[in-house]
């Protein structure tokens, strides 16, 4: 009875040093952190023509989601992300002019807190040219819903499911679990052997 007791003040001893980090993490508190210099904004392809689709990636927010917006831009990137990473898509619009063009990244309940830039240049053989490229749409296109794709988005970007840390915790009480009922089952066959 002494070593049951003792096993399940060790698993509970472990539980309660292994969940406030679980839950920590689960609370969106940045696991690694950025300084004002990494923060910034990268597009790729780093020069890309009028009617190409470009990747985001902006670095310095601490939140799950933001908006990317610039004049480059068929329509505000929509960015997700976790640990001070944000990713995200766009277009550039097939009758944008090629120059530099100002982006502007709101997270973190700021506005406008990472700036970038994109310079669009001409199309070179090889890419798409504006003659040839599929119509795109000048401005965001509404096609009803009154805005739940944008709450679905924030939501599928908080369900991340569970960590490692949950993982370790579950193996630790499992293992604890099973050498209470192995040491359960040694005693009650020392025992049931000895009267017979």
């Amino acid at each position: 009875m002494c070593s049951l007791r003792i096993t399940l003040c060790v698993g509970a001893v472990l539980a309660a040093a292994f969940t406030p980090t679980a839950h920590a993490a689960d609370a969106g508190v940045p696991v690694t952190s950025t300084s004002a210099a990494d923060a910034g904004v990268r597009v790729t392809p780093a020069s890309p023509a009028p009617g190409s689709d470009i990747q985001l990636r902006a670095t310095g927010c601490a939140g799950q989601t933001g908006t990317a917006k610039s004049a480059a831009f068929v329509a505000d990137a929509q960015l997700t992300g976790r640990d001070g990473t944000l990713t995200g898509e766009s277009r550039v619009p097939t009758s944008l002019q090629p120059g530099t063009y100002d982006i502007k990244v709101s997270c973190d309940g700021y506005d406008k807190r990472i700036k970038g830039s994109v310079t669009v240049t001409v199309a070179s053989s090889g890419r798409v040219s504006p003659s040839t490229a599929p119509a795109s749409p000048v401005a965001p296109v509404h096609a009803g819903g009154g805005g739940a794709a944008t709450q679905l988005a924030m939501v599928d970007a908080r369900q991340t499911g569970p960590g490692t840390w949950h993982a370790v915790i579950g193996l630790v009480l499992a293992s604890v679990a099973a050498v209470a009922v192995a040491v359960r089952s040694a005693r009650r066959s020392r025992r049931g052997g000895a009267r017979d």
